[in-house]
């Protein structure tokens, strides 16, 4: 940072700035951690055999460093070439009619908590309402120190069991949802994509936005002819940031279909890959006749629904990555 010219570089200003906080950040939670352990033993030193009240304190402060060793930990299974990249995040309506689409919309409530829980930015770069309830799609960008690491885990479809508010005979409902995570590449991860491989189409935005948004057609659709992949942005209020963010996304999918299928060269894809299954159901949430979420990978479980609904999902992610 004390280079000459350095400051004149806004962009290059941006990614150092950022890398110094991700580093001092780091240098403070390991000084934090070392001053509640010196603490623990100073404390243990002087009290007294009866004295419930350190004996208390020391205890939730071991507990404390064992919460927070537990995320040094998992940080160094998170050691991917992108695992500590921003996230794309896309949930899909599955089958099962409006209550799909309340659940897609319910999936879409419980990511964005545990991202706020997390500290991450979410900004919504697509979203398609459902017909009666709820929404069909949505696209979400999270940003955030390994943010796609974690939300990779998550990857996958989700299965709901429930008495359905659409049915009137209130009869139990199976509703499917897929979740699609991939990283947003950074400036030294770019790829080149040949322009006449691309078709881009712009249309009118639709939804909320103000009067702007839908008076111009500023939303972008971009399709990558050899292998059918279609991505789209209506988020952005100029077109130019649609075509941007759209891009990003494209990148971010081929990559993530060439790794899949092995591929030397984003030209080596084909439209035979566009369509790679996710196969069965990764987790289902079952809320009625009884009260359970499972996470059919690793088994780990959890009985309050309600929590996990409010974005506690740190132990099926946490178990699906040390598995």
């Amino acid at each position: 940072m004390q280079e000459k010219g350095f400051w004149d570089d806004s962009k290059r200003v941006e990614e150092v700035t950022k890398e110094s906080k991700r580093i001092k950040d780091k240098i403070q939670r390991g000084e934090s951690l070392q001053s509640k352990f010196e603490d623990v033993e100073v404390l243990r030193e002087i009290m007294d055999e009866d004295d419930h009240e350190s004996s208390s304190e020391i205890i939730n402060t071991i507990q404390e460093i064992e919460k927070e060793l537990d995320a040094y930990n998992m940080e160094i299974l998170l050691s991917g070439e992108y695992d500590r990249n921003n996230a794309i995040l896309t949930l899909h309506v599955g089958v099962g009619g409006t209550d799909a689409n309340d659940w897609t919309e319910m999936l879409l409530r419980m990511y964005t908590r545990w991202c706020e829980k997390k500290g991450y930015k979410v900004d919504v770069l697509d979203l398609l309402q459902g017909d009666e309830a709820g929404i069909k799609s949505v696209t979400l960008k999270v940003s955030g120190e390994y943010a796609y690491g974690y939300l990779k885990a998550e990857k996958g479809i989700h299965r709901l069991v429930r008495i359905s508010p659409y049915n009137a005979n209130g009869k139990r409902q199976t509703s499917f949802a897929s979740m699609e995570v991939l990283p947003e590449l950074t400036k030294e991860q770019d790829i080149d994509i040949r322009a006449e491989d691309l078709r881009i189409d712009t249309y009118r935005a639709s939804g909320a936005g103000g009067q702007h948004i839908n008076k111009t057609d500023s939303a972008v659709r971009i399709t990558h002819i050899p292998t059918g992949v279609v991505v789209q942005c209506q988020n952005e209020r100029s077109q130019f940031s649609n075509k941007d963010t759209a891009m990003s996304m494209l990148k971010a999918k081929l990559i993530e279909l060439k790794e899949r299928a092995h591929k030397e060269k984003i030209e080596d894809l084909t439209g035979e890959l566009k369509d790679m299954g996710w196969g069965s159901q990764i987790r289902s949430y079952v809320f009625h006749p009884y009260n359970l979420v499972k996470d059919h990978r690793t088994n780990v479980e959890s009985s309050n629904t309600t929590a996990v609904m409010d974005g506690e999902i740190d132990l099926f992610i946490n178990a699906y990555l040390k598995q």
